[in-house]
């Protein structure tokens, strides 16, 4: 039976105290440096008016008329819909317009190094890209070189499908840590210059890889997961889609945290009042999945096979955590997937934490409901890996039909 499991989280009885405390709910992987913590990058960041490899919030007016529906009237005070404990670095951001102009200053923002050893290192590696298109970098993590048989992560990096994501290193990183499992990213190429397919052609041409050279990696090709957050998450979403189709890689579990997955939100679809005020806005998403396309966001121009969203047939598809926050820009469209996926038989898990903004979790990770976030999602895998094996010989292959709007 497919699983559904719908979670609101928020803290009682909140105190200020608990931001100290959490320090010490830390993973060992974030306790291993004392260097610049992701919540001070973010804001140094911010000065180019983004951070986080997320728009930060765009003028209060200006968000409120861009999520207003037409027969719905706006929040008087979409602040007051914020999580207490993540409100005061939320407002510590600028009000920035998202656009060409601050993609390629963002992009010119060095990142964060990676954590220092003991935390094992990222080893960069270059593959060959698909047919006709330059060479792919790729990051390795291997929390435990000598051992074989480990389970495998390609996570796919956020940036709105056209930045690269500040913080990576230590995320790989962590994650590696504390799921104990090889981690994969890919530098695929980012839009508008490379528009779709050539990402998801990147990153289908990294997992084919990974499933080859499994020996070499130390790798167990019946775990294979695949995930991401944010675009990365919407990446990752189209990858498994990509991967059912062409029956090639077997995959066994799909990990999407806010993932962005439907470019009609914002336009053709219009946001509800309360969500997309933060972070990441109906403007912002339009100009990110236009330059990604090519065209329109939310026209009819759009090919359905580049929008998990617009996929007609989600069935065959592996097992799927999907984690989103209430005020989320991609709320409704994350909960519309995870209902798709359960009505195909898809094993699916559903989390929606109250109060959350777009990457709350990366500004403020040290926050009671980051902490119980990161959890569930690190938890599902440990759980993906140590239960599911997949097999491609059982996996029917699925119809590619896709729907139109």
């Amino acid at each position: 039976m497919p699983q559904y499991l719908v979670a609101i989280h928020h803290p009682n009885n909140y105190d200020p105290s608990v931001e100290g405390e959490a320090m010490q709910r830390e993973s060992p992987s974030t306790q291993m440096s004392n260097q610049l913590t992701r919540r001070d990058f973010a804001i140094r960041t911010a000065g180019f008016g983004l951070a986080l490899g997320l728009t930060p919030a765009a003028t209060l007016a200006e968000a409120q008329q861009a999520s207003r529906s037409e027969n719905s009237p706006a929040v008087a005070d979409p602040y007051s819909l914020v999580d207490p404990e993540l409100l005061p670095a939320l407002k510590q951001f600028p009000a920035f317009d998202f656009s060409a102009e601050m993609v390629g200053k963002f992009r010119q923002t060095p990142g964060m190094p990676p954590l220092p050893a003991p935390a094992p290192q990222p080893v960069e590696r270059h593959i060959p890209g698909p047919p006709g298109a330059p060479e792919v970098r790729l990051w390795v993590v291997d929390p435990a070189p000598s051992e074989k048989g480990k389970p495998f992560l390609l996570f796919i990096h956020g940036g709105g499908f056209m930045m690269p994501d500040p913080v990576l290193m230590p995320r790989l990183q962590e994650i590696a840590t504390d799921c104990h499992c090889v981690v994969v990213s890919v530098d695929y190429r980012l839009a508008p210059e490379t528009r779709y397919p050539g990402s998801l052609e990147d990153n289908y041409a990294a997992l084919k890889w990974a499933h080859a050279h499994a020996a070499e990696l130390g790798i167990d090709r019946s775990r294979i997961a695949v995930g991401g957050e944010s675009a990365g998450g919407g990446h990752a979403a189209s990858l498994a889609i990509h991967a059912r189709d062409r029956n090639e890689v077997p995959i066994v579990f799909q990990l999407l945290i806010y993932p962005q997955l439907d470019d009609r939100t914002g336009s053709s679809h219009p946001a509800p009042p309360a969500i997309g005020h933060f972070m990441w806005t109906a403007s912002a998403n339009r100009f990110a999945w236009s330059s990604l396309l090519g065209v329109p966001a939310g026209s009819s121009k759009v090919p359905a096979a580049a929008v998990p969203a617009r996929v007609a047939s989600v069935a065959g598809l592996p097992p799927a955590w999907i984690g989103v926050g209430s005020i989320d820009l991609f709320a409704e469209e994350d909960m519309e997937y995870a209902r798709r996926l359960v009505h195909a038989g898809v094993a699916t898990e559903l989390l929606v934490v109250r109060g959350a903004f777009h990457g709350f979790d990366l500004l403020v990770p040290d926050a009671e409901v980051s902490q119980q976030f990161s959890g569930s999602w690190k938890s599902a895998l440990r759980k993906a890996f140590a239960t599911g094996k997949a097999d491609i010989a059982e996996k029917p292959k699925a119809s590619r039909q896709s729907s139109g709007q």
